[in-house]
């Protein structure tokens, strides 16, 4: 069972943060090809995201699996909800659904 302590950390986390990515790595040097991906699905989009380093903290690594039921990194959460990995973002960029998802949230400062 996941620790509960590592769980409010992710919940908090998704709550604080409207874009968040769960990944290896982060934005400017990820560490996987999926994760890398991820980045630039949403570095396109122009909105702000937050990202957090799973190879930083080995708790949030295994807890965030369990906290989704999702077995694979890197994870997106939109407006506190779950949306998936990298191959279903890449589903919904392709389908225009990943930008109606952010359409309303701020831009990333440039």
């Amino acid at each position: 069972m996941s620790d509960p302590i590592v769980h409010d950390r992710i919940a908090k986390l998704v709550a604080e943060n409207p874009v968040l990515l769960f990944m290896k790595g982060t934005p400017l040097f990820p560490q996987c090809g999926f994760s890398s991906r991820a980045i630039a699905m949403l570095d396109r989009l122009g909105v702000e995201y937050g990202s957090v380093d799973v190879l930083q903290d080995m708790e949030i690594r295994q807890g965030i699996k369990e906290y989704s039921d999702w077995p694979t990194i890197p994870q997106l959460y939109v407006k506190g909800e779950f949306i998936g990995g990298s191959d279903i973002m890449m589903e919904m960029w392709e389908a225009g659904e990943l930008h109606e998802l952010v359409a309303d949230l701020p831009a990333r400062a440039e």
